[in-house]
């Protein structure tokens, strides 16, 4: 009978089915702070204490990791599941050779990826020409068909008529495009077709590749994307907005978005006005890193070309301006798993360790609105992963995954 007990005890440790679960570690980094020698207790899906371990209370079982830190599972702010990287498939291809299914199946394998490296939840920016199988994927990581983060999906996003790609067909044929277009009051009912078919939030770009020189130009109208905005929020949702040129940023954050990717070509006028209506930015470093290595053949290495040199500006100057600063890399145009590059370079590109952990946890979980997540905390779900080392000192740690839990379930 003792050997069926202890069993149990371990079996329901491992499922994250024990009433009480103390986990223990070197270090615990709640959200905001580091702290030494801190531990927290899970009782079914959540947080029921959080302190110095020799003041917790009793438990059922007991994981340890000596030299590790905890801290909440990792938001990732910016990914496509949808999408391999470049380098391997060009995105063309991807969108008009490769079936939906296909696609589906894949980008289901990337969503338990991105859990692995410690993201309990994504926030997935468009299922780029895969329709709604971003929806199905989340759907299926629901009813626990396949092991995965939270997603918030933005469905097919939002694109101005004749902007978008796949571009270089006969124009009298008309190809699949990534996104779904629309211009006017259209905007409204397709915003409201978006959301009936599962999007979470919107995602449009406000501009895009459409120059006369294939240069970013805007594409909507202020009043335009004002539609949107509006529309969404009456069902209480938010907006996110692709843009990189700063007259694109310019004419969203009017708008009331919630977020902008990417602001390559932001300035101090543009980030002032962010701030002041609240718009955070999402800079997506990892993407142009990538990206700059798979076209430009740069190798990674100094000389940096003008992309590159480019996003350590904008960076400089967000980080100076005080505009609230999200994590998320456009995984998927880099290999899901490594979500920690961006990290890396955030870093790299002049934030300290402690603020990149804040925006991967707490930051990005105010901005989208996740309640009871990011922040180890009594009441927040058990949203938790354990890392060897101490991310606050080396950021590269948070490769270094020993524990995965989702909602009081350990998955690694």
């Amino acid at each position: 009978m003792r050997k069926i007990f202890l069993l149990l005890i371990c079996l329901s440790a491992i499922e994250g089915f024990s009433q009480r679960t103390k986990i223990t570690a070197d270090r615990l980094f709640d959200g905001q702070q580091m702290h030494t020698n801190w531990g927290v207790i899970v009782e079914g899906n959540e947080i029921v204490e959080v302190g110095p371990i020799d003041g917790l209370g009793a438990s059922d079982a007991v994981m340890d990791f000596p030299g590790g830190t905890i801290m909440p599972g990792m938001i990732e702010g910016h990914s496509h599941v949808l999408l391999y990287p470049y380098n391997e498939m060009g995105w063309n291809d991807q969108v008009l050779k490769e079936s939906r299914s296909l696609r589906a199946i894949r980008g289901a394998k990337m969503a338990t990826r991105n859990l692995h490296a410690g993201f309990t939840t994504i926030r997935d920016l468009g299922s780029e020409g895969a329709g709604y199988a971003d929806v199905a994927i989340k759907q299926s990581i629901e009813k626990g068909i396949i092991d995965g983060p939270r997603m918030l999906v933005a469905g097919r996003a939002i694109v101005a008529t004749g902007s978008y790609g796949p571009k270089g067909f006969h124009p009298d044929f008309d190809v699949p495009l990534g996104a779904e277009p629309a211009d006017g009051q259209n905007l409204v009912t397709v915003t409201r077709d978006q959301i009936g078919k599962g999007a979470d939030f919107i995602k449009v770009y406000a501009d895009y590749r459409w120059g006369p020189n294939k240069q970013s130009m805007p594409t909507f109208s202020v009043e335009e994307l004002k539609l949107i905005v509006q529309t969404a929020a009456s069902s209480g949702r938010d907006v996110v907005a692709h843009a990189s040129t700063k007259e694109g940023m310019r004419r969203a954050t009017l708008a009331g978005v919630k977020t902008i990717e990417h602001g390559s070509d932001a300035d101090a006028e543009v980030l002032k006005l962010m701030k002041e209506q609240n718009v955070a930015l999402c800079p997506t470093l990892a993407a142009t890193h990538a990206t700059t290595q798979y076209f430009d053949g740069w190798n990674g290495e100094n000389p940096e070309p003008e992309k590159i040199l480019n996003k350590r500006r904008m960076m400089k100057e967000a980080i100076k301006s005080g505009v609230t600063i999200v994590a998320g890399g456009d995984v998927g145009v880099f290999p899901h798993g490594e979500n920690v590059r961006e990290l890396q370079l955030m870093v790299d590109y002049g934030m300290n360790e402690t603020e990149v952990l804040k925006s991967v946890t707490s930051i990005n979980a105010e901005v989208f609105g996740l309640e009871r997540l990011g922040k180890v905390e009594k009441g927040f779900l058990a949203d938790l992963i354990v890392v060897e080392g101490d991310p606050s000192q080396a950021i590269d740690a948070l490769f270094q995954i020993a524990l995965v839990m989702k909602d009081g379930k350990r998955y690694k």
